[in-house]
């Protein structure tokens, strides 16, 4: 089965860095070492209220990076200047609430199509790989293969929880929705990409959809490396979505 690319969100070591004011932990200094482990790519989200990530982490990470960068922002006209400017390997557009812990959900593509199609397009003419995070759902799929995304990224969120509260029926069934969807987002020409709350013992069955290219995981990896270091965390996540595809 293809490699499956593993994306790895730095978000939460700006999180750490913030609570002090301080410039350490440096989320740059752990792209490297993501890379250095096994990831194929980096991933940073850029708030409108900069809770974690900075402009100036941005500017270190494309400085320095080798791998590539998926820039998570939302659809807004600062955030779009910010991607023209600095013409990232790939965006990825989600909803976002400042009220909000983390993104909850995805975002609502069929019924703000003319928009999303406009906000895209010159991202896409610039080079960059357009990404819709959304939920498993056929109209959303379609309102992005219609506004011309290249990658939707499935919100995996709801079977991570589902599998935390013990749900397994409720899990089961949610697993076989995004795989359902995965199929179908892939027979429409899009690539798929996963992602959101994704940990150990979540992983595999996500990473076994064959036609899954990459997985964007985060603040478990963060976490992890509390008690493992940033490397082994990431290498073990490797080493579980590779288990998965053979």
């Amino acid at each position: 089965m293809d490699h499956l690319r593993l994306g790895v969100n730095i978000d939460h070591v700006a999180t750490v860095r913030n609570a002090r004011g301080t410039d350490y932990p440096d989320p740059i200094r752990a792209a490297i070492l993501a890379e250095e482990a096994g990831a194929d790519g980096i991933t940073a989200h850029l708030r409108e209220d900069r809770r974690h990530i900075s402009d100036a982490d941005i500017d270190g990470l494309m400085a320095a990076l080798t791998l590539p960068l998926n820039l998570e922002m939302a659809a807004t006209e600062e955030m779009q200047a910010i991607a023209l400017r600095h013409r990232p390997h790939a965006v990825c557009i989600v909803p976002e609430k400042r009220e909000e812990r983390t993104t909850e959900g995805g975002l609502e593509v069929a019924q703000d199509e003319n928009r999303l199609a406009h906000f895209i397009a010159p991202l896409r003419d610039a080079g960059c790989r357009v990404s819709i995070f959304i939920a498993a759902d056929p109209a959303q799929i379609e309102a992005a293969a219609r506004i011309g995304a290249a990658v939707v990224e499935l919100h995996t969120g709801a079977f991570c929880d589902l599998h935390a509260e013990g749900r397994i029926e409720a899990r089961d069934a949610e697993l076989d929705r995004l795989r359902k969807m995965a199929t179908y987002a892939h027979d429409l020409g899009l690539e798929v990409h996963a992602g959101h709350g994704l940990a150990y013992d979540t992983v595999a069955p996500v990473a076994a959809f064959t036609e899954l290219r990459e997985l964007n995981i985060g603040h478990f990896l963060i976490g992890e490396a509390l008690f493992l270091g940033l490397g082994p965390a990431i290498a073990e996540m490797r080493r579980r979505m590779d288990e998965a595809r053979v």
